[in-house]
């Protein structure tokens, strides 16, 4: 059927996509590219309740990540190209020869070429009570927003599978506090991608974050209470696993009964079946992404083949018949509970006279292994524990690397550095998977078009702008080709100095230069000598100068002074600012440990207040909802009873997280608690480039977590191991052995030693795991440095943390002493005084409103700024 255009005359073709899922928005998009947007009418047809989002990061959402972070449709693009979007209402029939599809509403649309872009459903195993309350599947928002709420009521989750999607349920259920079991039939995790050394390695690693996991099984019964809810899983083997919670990620099937019911084709495996251009047997209707079976009868279920199914298919809908599709790269690389996992290629060593490099370090959880042919060609590799290299190695597959695969195994600092250089690739290597971009087209992006950055170049070609595991690549090959071409990579920290952070450090610490105004004068490019500085500079300045203090004579403080001006708006009110314009209160508790008193004291402070309060994961009480001319007023109360600040605002310490240790715990073998608060109170109010958390364990159990954090502790019979460079957020990594069985005081020293030189040589906010990954060498560089003292800095190092902890005094209570940095804490609209009657309280959570009788007027002399308006 067709439309006509706005003047009502002409007619024009109709696109129906029935699905709008990540490879559903991606078609449009593709044909928005074409120019079909703009002579086709295109209607969507969608079964979920909002728009195309991105599934790939689905467990993010569970850390905070809203859903309209996760939309994959940029804002105002449907309007744009008049896509109409047709949310909740999904097709539920084909009329082939009428070309209609009717949806649940009962609405009709016509089309002159229908889409199938229906995605694939979760296999749920056929086990007896698998539709109990407290059975789920893991595919959608809705799915994460049910596992969630029912977490709070359980304590206990299992998993039915131990794939990509089962591994990261569990760590979603891990997170949200359950102790958690993995089930999965096969006798090895992620058994698709990994070999058994692989898996070996993955689930020793796993296993000790707390899981327990069991292979070589799977599930026969899921048990139920008198209620009806989930109390038990009967496994394969006839043992049963108490759990309150059971979440099924056992693979998934085609979603194909719409094609079943309209007479297409299938394939043996079920999925529509569709030719190289992704024709069904109806020239009329096309399929692409998982609910195909592409035309080597294979249905991929994976994204980078659904986008170029997608990019395929627009294609024949715009006119023409682009690159075929006729199978699909299936080479992944993620993160699951922290671990780097990868595998490319002829990953299980199927191509006849295959052979194996292998490279296994049990102990740091490392596996790593490369499958190569009888002439030295790389077929395909495992990583496990370490996929840094999957960048340069997935391009290189199908050729004979340049250098010997015995020395593309080896750790950071022990393989040759050119080995694995962008220069090794030859053109054709195809860098970006997802966007089929060559390492050719990434360079003449740059040579030929004057692409200068990694942004211009993503825009150019589409390298990077899918699962991100491309990036860093890209960026090597811009600026090796930028120098080849004779232009110079800047790399100063901004447009104010040309010097990188670590250079600024180092003229800062040998000239002993005590303020931004003096230092932009003196060093800052000509151009920018004179002004103020900008966004960048002033802060990372204001760090450099505050690590370094008393020793280059500077006021460490933070408000002093010119430093007042260089900071951001948390350390600008030495709180953390919330996204409802309140600030939030975070003392400092060492070690987790509270007397009675002081739990008193935070207790009736958050109620006379009227602050939300919650146990953070750092073992510390954080109120929110304070107002900034409340903080003053607050902190007073707090430092009376012996708090300090706990530098939440800062890029500082935070916390040393700590388990009970062998005081209490029948595992432990140290006195974890000690360490913690001997660490904690040794390192607090360290300014760092980015923000440090630590933990100490008291055994190999492992309860703090002490392998993600910046530098993290483990106790053994003998002593201490030290773990550093792990971190969670957005790029979780798992810490790194860098010494073992530690003495308290080499233990102590190696910390020193290890903070002091990354706070001299990493980049502004770069958190310990991005440092080690850039800095060369890697690890192996740091031990040397920081154990061997390869660099003769050691006694520098040591000097330098000796005298912050020497100068370390307390920000908020040196705060309350200044009537100079009282001033600043004044909220325009309610002071002075009480609030002012029009401004109306909003309470978030379980944040109540403030009795008004116990804050009639402030505690302290807080004033207004002069020439301020306080109305």
């Amino acid at each position: 059927m067709e439309g006509r255009d706005l003047s009502g005359q002409a007619p024009r073709p109709t696109v129906v996509v029935v699905g709008h899922g990540m490879v559903g928005q991606r078609f449009v998009e593709e044909l928005s590219a074409r120019g079909v947007t703009a002579r086709a009418r295109v209607v969507v047809l969608a079964e979920e309740s909002r728009p195309a989002y991105d599934r790939v990061h689905l467990t993010s959402w569970f850390g905070g990540t809203g859903a309209e972070e996760l939309s994959l449709v940029p804002e105002g693009f449907l309007e744009e190209h008049g896509v109409e979007l047709r949310l909740d209402d999904p097709v539920s029939a084909i009329d082939r020869a009428a070309r209609t599809v009717t949806t649940r509403s009962g609405a009709v649309v016509g089309y002159t070429t229908l889409v199938l872009a229906t995605g694939s459903a979760p296999f749920v195993p056929p086990l007896p009570g698998r539709e109990a309350d407290g059975c789920f599947v893991y595919r959608t928002l809705d799915d994460v927003a049910a596992i969630r709420d029912a977490a709070t009521r359980a304590r206990t989750g299992l998993v039915v599978g131990g794939g990509l999607l089962g591994l990261e349920a569990a760590g979603a259920l891990r997170d949200l506090g359950l102790a958690t079991h993995v089930v999965e039939f096969s006798p090895r995790l992620m058994a698709l991608q990994v070999d058994e050394g692989g898996g070996g390695a993955l689930r020793r690693t796993v296993e000790k974050m707390g899981l327990v996991v069991h292979t070589g099984v799977g599930g026969r019964e899921v048990t139920v209470d008198a209620r009806g809810a989930v109390d038990g899983v009967v496994l394969s083997d006839g043992s049963r696993v108490e759990t309150d919670l059971v979440v099924f990620s056992a693979g998934i099937r085609p979603r194909d009964e719409l094609a079943r019911a309209a007479g297409l084709a299938v394939g043996a495996r079920g999925g529509v079946a569709v030719d190289e251009h992704c024709r069904s047997s109806d020239p009329a209707v096309l399929a692409i992404g998982e609910c195909a079976a592409a035309s080597d009868g294979v249905v991929y279920g994976l994204v980078a083949p659904g986008y170029a199914m997608a990019a395929t298919a627009a294609d024949l809908v715009a006119g023409g018949e682009g690159r075929p599709f006729t199978g699909a790269d299936t080479s992944t690389k993620l993160k699951l509970l922290g671990v780097d996992v990868a595998s490319f290629g002829d990953a299980h060593g199927r191509t006849e006279g295959a052979l194996d490099v292998v490279y296994a370090d049990s102990r740091a959880g490392v596996y790593k292994k490369l499958v190569v042919g009888p002439d030295g060609t790389l077929l395909g590799g495992v990583l496990v524990g370490d996929a840094d290299s999957y960048g340069m190695l997935r391009p290189l597959t199908g050729s004979v690397p340049p250098a010997p695969p015995e020395q593309l195994v080896l750790p950071a600092g022990l393989a040759p550095a050119a080995a694995l250089g962008p220069a090794a690739l030859p053109d054709d290597a195809v860098v970006c998977g997802c966007h089929h971009v060559t390492k050719g087209a990434i360079v003449a992006a740059v040579a030929d078009e004057g692409r200068a950055s990694v942004a211009e170049v993503r825009a150019c070609t589409g390298a990077g702008s899918g699962c991100g595991s491309c990036v860093r690549v890209v960026g090597q090959l811009v600026d090796a080709e930028l120098a080849a071409g004779g232009i110079a990579v800047d790399t100063g920290l901004c447009g104010c100095f040309a010097q990188t952070r670590q250079e600024l450090f180092e003229i800062v610490a040998s000239l002993e230069i005590a303020s931004h105004r003096a230092l932009l004068d003196a060093h800052g490019r000509p151009e920018a000598r004179g002004g103020e500085g900008c966004e960048v500079c002033k802060p990372t300045v204001g760090s450099i100068i505050a690590s370094l203090a008393p020793a280059i004579g500077a006021d460490g403080h933070v408000l002093a002074g010119e430093q007042a001006a260089l900071q951001d708006t948390n350390d600008h009110f030495l709180a953390n600012l919330q996204k409802n314009g309140s600030y939030s209160v975070v003392p400092r508790v060492p070690g987790g440990e509270i007397t009675p008193e002081k739990l008193i004291v935070i207790g009736e402070v958050a109620r006379d207040f009227g602050l939300y309060t919650k146990i953070t994961g750092g073992q510390r009480i954080d109120l929110f909802g304070a107002r900034v001319d409340q903080l003053p007023s607050i902190w007073a109360r707090l430092v009376e009873a012996g708090f300090e600040s706990g530098h939440a605002y800062g890029k500082a310490l935070r916390t040393v997280k700590s388990c009970v240790g062998s005081t209490w715990c029948r595992y432990g073998v140290q006195d974890s608690v000690r360490m913690a608060i001997d660490l904690e109170l040794r390192y607090r109010g360290l300014r760092a480039p980015h923000k440090l958390k630590s933990a100490v364990s008291g055994c190999a159990r492992e309860c703090a977590e002490a392998m993600s954090k910046d530098f993290g502790i483990i106790a053994t019979a003998s002593g201490w191991d030290l773990y550093v460079g792990g971190n969670g957020g957005a790029s979780p990594r798992h810490a790194e052995s860098l010494a073992r069985d530690l003495s308290d005081a080499e233990l102590v020293r190696l910390i020193d030693r290890f903070l002091m030189f990354y706070i001299r040589t990493a980049d502004r906010l770069e958190r310990t795991s991005v440092w080690l990954e850039r800095i060369g060498g890697g690890l192996a560089h740091v031990r040397d440095v920081v154990v061997h003292d390869s660099l003769g800095i050691c006694d520098e190092l040591e000097a330098r943390m000796a005298a912050h902890v020497a100068a370390y005094r307390d920000e908020w209570a040196a705060t309350l002493e200044d009537p100079e940095k009282l001033a600043r804490f004044v909220s325009f609209v309610n002071a002075p005084g009480t609030p002012d009657p029009s401004v109306r309280f909003v309470p978030e959570r379980d944040q109540h409103k403030p009795d008004l009788t116990v804050l009639a007027g402030p505690t302290l002399p807080v004033r207004t700024l002069e020439g301020s308006n306080p109305s």
